[in-house]
Order: structure tokens, then sequence, then C-alpha cells
């Protein structure tokens, strides 16, 4: 049978049949829920630890270790209380997807630029201070998985790590050798911490399923764990990362308000809220009071009926009680959160299209800024922690770095920087062309 189909056979009852055997889950259109085979632990669910067991490890005096143990002093306090136990990331990341992604225009197109934008920058391969043209690991990272290439799988863990501010990807081995990558969905995954204070596996729940991956390396003949976890600087968590979009909160409530504001009043023909007065004496009966609530309904809300004229009698006037969208400053306010989300997702607001932002003198130099300071930061980052997880599973000391040779957006910079040093009569052309890094001539 094929390791595929047996894989697939054993999730579906999330009881593997032995601590060696392939399982796998399908997850519908959101993609995989785990993939290929992997050793992992009969009992989905272990028991929780004796918490006395927790409070010796956790206590007990640095004698008691084998000499040759190292770990952080403080690991064992931070994990006391959480070890074995699956934690949930602290913040709702559905309702940042939601509100921030999918409802605001604003956010979407920020998140949208930086990933696609980091998903495009090639990566090299060097063993040290000599590039490898080709390689196994180069031809994973360009073809991950049989489903996706490599730019839609970057761009979802680039994606992830704005939204969510952490990043799952797995790696699926087969023949003793990675052959698949595949980016996990972060509203999925649990962190469950180990003694040490460090992650000793992960959880991923679906659909009220749930499957516990230890970290246990997926190859024979070295460490490599099956998943690795990305995650943006957050001084307030030990374990989880800190999303972009939860700093924008704040703002993308305002614009998002303020769009839902703005098509209320268009629904009310662009009239400020107020109210009917009866002056007459006495009051309404409660027949007059349903009829005239009708007919104002029927006849005077809504987009078709704007500029319609009212005729009022009986003593009846109209008396505005909301502001206007001038004497509230509402453009000025929208836009002023438009910037906030920009800033916090780390796109010159310009980018966007968002009006009065004279920071830079045009176009083409805050395209640059995004580059250098929001989208090569997080691919270094990115490349850096990939070839950490993946770069033992071929020896040697591979590297992973981006080609910033084949980034156009940098182009200018490269022209200029090969100007000066063209000019450099100090130089000789072998270190000329060092300096832009090339070899020496032949």
């Amino acid at each position: 049978m094929d390791p595929r189909e047996s894989a697939l056979a054993d999730l579906r009852t999330l009881e593997p049949k032995s601590e060696t055997s392939d399982f796998g889950i399908k997850s519908g259109d959101d993609g995989p829920l785990l993939h290929g085979p992997r050793s992992v632990q009969a009992d989905p669910f272990p028991p929780e630890p004796d918490m006395l067991q927790t409070l010796a490890r956790a206590f007990r005096s640095p004698q008691s270790r084998p000499q040759e143990a190292k770990a952080s002093r403080t690991a064992a306090l931070v994990a006391l209380l959480s070890t074995g136990r699956a934690r949930w990331t602290p913040r709702d990341y559905a309702g940042l997807a939601r509100e921030g992604f999918a409802r605001n225009a604003v956010a979407y197109r920020a998140v949208r630029l930086v990933a696609e934008a980091a998903a495009s920058v090639p990566l090299l391969l060097m063993d040290g201070p000599r590039e490898i043209d080709a390689h196994p690991l180069l031809d994973l990272i360009a073809r991950p998985n049989p489903r996706a290439v490599g730019a839609e799988v970057l761009e979802a863990v680039y994606g992830h790590l704005m939204v969510a501010g952490n990043a799952y990807v797995e790696a699926v081995a087969a023949g003793g050798a990675v052959r698949e990558l595949h980016a996990l969905r972060p509203d999925r995954m649990k962190v469950v911490p180990g003694p040490d204070g460090w992650p000793e596996a992960f959880d991923y729940t679906l659909d009220g399923r749930t499957l516990r991956i230890p970290q246990e390396s997926i190859l024979s003949d070295a460490t490599v764990p099956p998943l690795l976890h990305l995650t943006l600087f957050n001084p307030l968590d030990d374990l989880y990362g800190f999303a972009p979009m939860e700093a924008a909160a704040q703002a993308l409530d305002l614009h998002n308000a303020a769009g839902a504001w703005n098509k209320a009043l268009l629904d009310n023909a662009a009239r400020p809220s107020g109210a009917l007065v009866y002056g007459g004496t006495g009051s309404l009966s409660e027949d007059q009071f349903e009829r005239l609530k009708g007919e104002l309904e029927a006849s005077f809300q809504g987009a078709a009926n704007a500029g319609r004229p009212m005729l009022l009698e009986g003593g009846l006037d109209w008396k505005p009680l909301g502001l206007s969208p001038r004497d509230m400053d509402f453009q000025a306010a929208r836009e002023g959160a438009a910037r906030e989300i920009a800033l916090a997702l780390g796109v010159p607001p310009m980018l966007i299209g968002i009006p009065g932002d004279n920071t830079y003198a045009n176009y083409a130099e805050a395209n640059r800024v995004l580059w250098r300071q929001t989208v090569l930061p997080l691919v270094k980052r990115v490349a850096a922690s990939l070839s950490a997880w993946l770069g033992p599973a071929y020896g040697g000391a591979l590297t992973l770095v981006p080609d910033l040779d084949q980034v156009e957006a940098l182009a200018t910079e490269r022209s200029e920087m090969w100007a000066r040093v063209g000019a450099a009569s100090f130089l000789s052309d072998d270190e000329k062309r060092a300096a832009v890094g090339y070899g020496p001539a032949r």
C-alpha cells in the first residue's frame, strides 16, 4: 500500500498503530492537517505529569544533573506550571484575520504587499563563502510539495507572521530525506512546553480532533524536528510571537467603524440623525405615531430617497441631533487610522494610496524604504531559521541568504554602488569585483 494512503487511514481515527506508523489528516480546501510518515507517540492525549515530580525537576540542585547537560536556569520556572499542557495562542487570531485582513482594505493590501514581495526574493545557498548552484535543498525550497510552488508556501509563511505573529512549517521525510514542506495555519496550533521551557511537542486541532506532534527528529542520521515554529518578537510571551496586526487593532476598529458609519449615513440619505418634534398641544396617538414612523422609513431613508423633500404638517418640526461629517473631521480621522495601520505593518502609506503623506520624496524612495526596513529583514529572518532547521539534513555549513542582486526595487542602489566602486582608483580589478559580490577574474 502506498505510504500516503496508509497515513490517511491511520489518521481518520487519530490512533496510530505503533510508534513508527504513518499518519496524515486531510482538512479539505484548507490543506492537509499532517503529511506523510513520522514517528509519533501512540496516545495523542498523554496524562498530565505529577505536580510533585514537576516541582522536583524544576528546583532540584545543579549537582543532580549530569555534568554535560546545559539548560537555562530560568527555563524550568517558565515551564513549571505548563509542562506537558498545550497552550493556545494568547489572542484571537481568527478575529485579527477577520477584522483586519478580510474586512479592512488597508490592512489587506499592506499584508499582501509585504508577503508577496518577501516571497518573490530568490534564495541563494551558501556553503561557507562558496555559493552552491544546484542542491536538493534548493529544489525543496523551489517545489516544497506537489500542491504548491515555493513562492506560495513562503507567501503563506510571511502572511501568517504579519497577521498572527507566528508561522508553522511542517517537514515530511521519506527514504531518509526531507521530501516536502507544508505551511500550517497558526490558529490550529498549540505549543506544548517541556520541562526545560522549550516546546517538546505541538498540538494540531481540527474539527474537534487533536493530534500531538512530538519534536523528535524525522531523520535517523540528523536532527531535524518535524515542525519549525517562526515567531516575531514578543515581550509578553515566552512561546508565541506578537502580531503586527494586533498592534494596529485600535486603528483597525476605528477605520472599520468609520466605514460602517459612512454606509449608515448613506442609507439615511447622507443626513445626520435627528428628531421630528411635535410642537402642538398634547401628544400623538399611537396610530398617528406608527403611521408617521412608517412614512419616514419608507419615503425618506436609503440612497434612492436622497434629496427628497419632506412635507411637515400639524406642528411637526425637524431637529438635527447628530454632528455633520465636517464637524466630526470624519475624513481626516479615517485617513489617520489608515496611516496608523500601514505604520504598524511596516508599509509606507504612499504605497497603498493613503493621501496626505509627504514623508518620502517620491514613490521610488517609499518603495526602497519598504524593502530595506520591512521586507528584507523578514526574508533574512525566515531564511536563517530555515537554514538552521533543514541544514543538518544535508550536512556542511549550509546557509540560505536572499539574492539581493535579483531584487528590482534595489536596482538604483546597485547602480550607485557600482559607480562608486568603479570610480575608486585605489582598488584593483579583483578588489572591485569582490566589493560588488563577484569572484576574481579568470
